[in-house]
């Protein structure tokens, strides 16, 4: 560590590297990682030490799928409290979602909009997919030229009228539009005519809402989702995986060479149908949370590769959305701030390691998007990490949550992984649980 342009140096027996974990000493120079060392490597004249002892130093995690819904819906969340909530949970970079603001993110002015109630509120970096909707095609490379990282679609309905669905034609069309640019299209994908012909029987039984999101619904839409792809060699992206009966058709056409990626969520993953509460609308979500054994294949999926990534598809509202009928009650999991603890807790569980679970929560999200600086302890990266006590447990206590609502489906379960420190480009911003100051940046698509 001779260079003397070295500012700080992170050290910890456990840092997971893209090559496995090791105890090393990584020094960091104008927000930047300029080497990975060996734990006991010379600290330089002026450099700062943090020593974390045998606490895990982990990339910071990459979530590229937040609702952060500001403007217009700010009252749900907005980017002042998601950024500190994602900050405290060792979230270093988000990407938000094209609705639930107003507007929703489908134009280049609706971006500017967006980024310009964004920058100074930000804890963490903050990017933007952009929205394919049925009438707005030719916004689709403009929006693209603006940086977006992607565009989100739906192929049923929303839950929000400004934001409406694309059916099959147009669906072609936006997604030849987008492949011609080289695009990323990420797709909602329940098919609208499964949904329609499914029992509806309103109230808070959850066994009903569930039969009325049947798996039937997404496997058919990623299977139009996977010829649409075939047929334009496009780039596709499948958001919240519930349905394992889909698993081989994604398996077979990524075995094809069909470019399609896929993500499941931490509560698809962690919770399931059996211990939902009849009335407890705080976990309902689109598509559902299933059954333990549906579960179970999510999990193989993760390990096999089918399944690239977990992310939050953080969803908020006010508590008075979460009405008791599961008909009427907005969907959406909170989750921002425990998605790291919630996915070790069982991932320790079921065998897996922490490389595994920064795999698919940082480096495989960040490889999604493009974000080349990010994702990984390695040199010439943003210097993002997360600290975590991976044996410490804690309970989960909403009132405790940086949400700008504290309605979660994880009120009062015990996980494991306690994030002790936050840092973005070098700077700590979030101490146990507190963000600091705001010092995220916006980021646009470089590649």
């Amino acid at each position: 560590m001779a260079d003397a342009a070295v500012e700080l140096v992170l050290r910890s027996t456990r840092v997971i590297t893209p090559g496995g974990t090791r105890a090393a000493s990584v020094a960091v120079a104008a927000g930047k990682i300029t080497a990975v060392l060996a734990h006991d490597a010379e600290v330089p004249a002026g450099a700062r030490l943090e020593d974390f002892g045998d606490d895990v130093l982990l990339p910071g995690l990459v979530d590229t799928h937040v609702h952060v819904n500001d403007p217009g819906r700010t009252e749900w969340e907005g980017f002042w409290t998601a950024t500190r909530a994602a900050a405290a949970g060792g979230i270093t970079t988000i990407l938000d979602m094209p609705l639930n603001s107003l507007p929703p993110t489908t134009t280049v002015d609706h971006l500017r909009v967006k980024q310009d109630v964004a920058r100074a509120k930000a804890h963490v970096d903050v990017g933007f997919w952009g929205g394919a909707l049925p009438d707005n095609v030719k916004d689709l490379r403009p929006l693209h030229d603006a940086g977006v990282y992607g565009f989100k679609c739906f192929l049923s309905p929303s839950g929000v009228e400004e934001f409406p669905q694309l059916d099959q034609e147009r669906l072609a069309t936006s997604l030849a539009e987008i492949t011609g640019f080289g695009g990323l299209l990420i797709v909602h994908a329940e098919d609208p005519h499964h949904l329609e012909s499914a029992p509806q029987n309103p109230g808070p039984k959850y066994a009903d809402f569930l039969a009325s999101r049947p798996r039937d619904a997404e496997n058919t839409a990623i299977q139009n989702l996977i010829d649409q792809a075939r047929r334009l060699n496009a780039r596709v992206h499948v958001l919240h995986l519930s349905s394992s009966d889909a698993l081989p058709l994604i398996a077979a056409a990524k075995a094809e060479g069909v470019r399609i990626t896929v993500e499941s969520c931490p509560h698809f993953l962690t919770l399931t149908a059996e211990e939902v509460p009849d009335g407890a609308t705080e976990f309902k979500c689109c598509p559902p949370i299933r059954e333990a054994a549906n579960q179970d294949l999510l999990w193989d999926a993760l390990a096999d590769g089918t399944i690239d990534c977990v992310v939050s598809d953080h969803s908020p509202s006010t508590a008075d959305l979460k009405t008791g009928d599961f008909a009427t009650a907005w969907g959406g999991i909170s989750s921002l701030q425990l998605g790291l603890p919630a996915i070790w807790t069982e991932a320790r569980r079921r065998g897996r390691t922490l490389e595994d679970v920064v795999r698919w929560m940082s480096a495989a999200p960040a490889a999604l998007a493009g974000l080349d600086a990010k994702g990984a302890i390695e040199t010439g990266r943003d210097a993002d990490f997360a600290v975590l006590a991976p044996d410490e447990t804690f309970t989960v206590d909403p009132a405790e949550l940086h949400h700008r609502n504290q309605v979660t489906a994880y009120a009062g379960k015990t996980l494991y992984g306690v994030v002790k420190s936050t840092w973005l480009r070098g700077i700590r911003i979030a101490d146990h649980g507190t963000p600091t100051e705001p010092t995220g940046r916006l980021l646009e698509r470089q590649n």
